[in-house]
């Protein structure tokens, strides 16, 4: 398992191997329009540099996020910068965390630099990052957890830069990089969960319908897409799928995500018994 670049809630670094192990064992090309922590991105170029299946040309990693591309873009070509700032950032972040986290977040919610991005990633609370809907601004508070240290995370960018020489990156709308793919292509979308994207997206807009007719060009032009969306929750007595046009898809699977985040974060102090979580994982063969 390769240790997570960001902090992000909902990433699918536990379940990256699973997910992966559903793909074809060769393919051309790989698209992950929905990026955020890149877990699953990661998995796949790990496999590939040990010589593992599934075995594939190149990988394209997207989001609509400049400043979340822009840290991926940073670690595959020029990783000391990201090293360096953190190393001094997170220093003085030691030092005064309340002070600190505040200036960054200013700082962050001003110029929307992917540095500040990353810092907040990894100090906010439990990973959630939120955007008011109403102005764009990333209100997360600070968590209680202290940050990985400067020469752990370090080791973690030299491991992702050497991953990163298979990928690119780019910011763009999920319909615009599904529109690439073609036959013998792999896209794999972790798309905001219909029952809680007004919770961790609020400044994002995303229909449902709207991916499905995405979907269905990408399956009719030859490509294989894996879809992971909302299933159960409450250890499968509370059904809180989507349920996709007839015919779109060929499999469907459950992958137990243990208990929810969200759940987590609104029972803080509560016992959480019989709360995992099941995500449906959706494939087009």
């Amino acid at each position: 398992m390769i240790p997570a670049l960001l902090k992000w809630i909902g990433n699918k670094q536990r379940f990256a191997e699973t997910i992966i192990s559903y793909m074809p064992e060769s393919f051309q090309n790989y698209y992950e329009p929905f990026l955020g922590s890149g877990a699953v991105l990661a998995e796949l170029l790990n496999a590939d540099s040990n010589k593992l299946f599934p075995h594939f040309n190149h990988a394209y990693g997207s989001d609509i996020l400049p400043f979340l591309v822009d840290i991926f873009s940073l670690a595959k070509n020029n990783p000391q910068q990201l090293i360096d700032y953190y190393r001094k950032e997170i220093l003085l972040y030691y030092e005064n965390p309340n002070e600190h986290y505040l200036k960054i977040r200013e700082r962050f919610n001003s110029e929307h630099n992917p540095y500040d991005f990353l810092l907040l990633s990894r100090t906010c609370y439990s990973g959630v990052i939120r955007f008011r809907k109403a102005d764009g601004f990333m209100s997360t508070p600070r968590g209680p957890h202290v940050p990985i240290n400067p020469d752990k995370f370090e080791h973690r960018i030299e491991q992702w830069h050497t991953l990163l020489q298979k990928a690119s990156f780019t910011c763009e709308s999920y319909t615009s990089a599904m529109d690439r793919a073609g036959i013998n292509d792999v896209v794999y979308c972790d798309p905001p969960y219909t029952h809680s994207q007004s919770i961790i997206y609020g400044a994002q807009d995303f229909n449902i319908d709207t991916l499905w007719y995405k979907i269905t060009e990408c399956k009719h032009r030859g490509a294989k897409v894996i879809l992971s969306i909302n299933g159960l929750r409450d250890s499968k007595k509370t059904d809180i799928s989507i349920t996709p046009p007839d015919g779109l898809f060929e499999r469907k699977l459950l992958i137990n995500c243990g208990t929810s985040m969200i759940d987590r974060l609104q029972n803080t102090g509560k016992e959480m018994i019989n709360k995992t979580v099941d995500d449906q994982l959706l494939l087009t063969w």
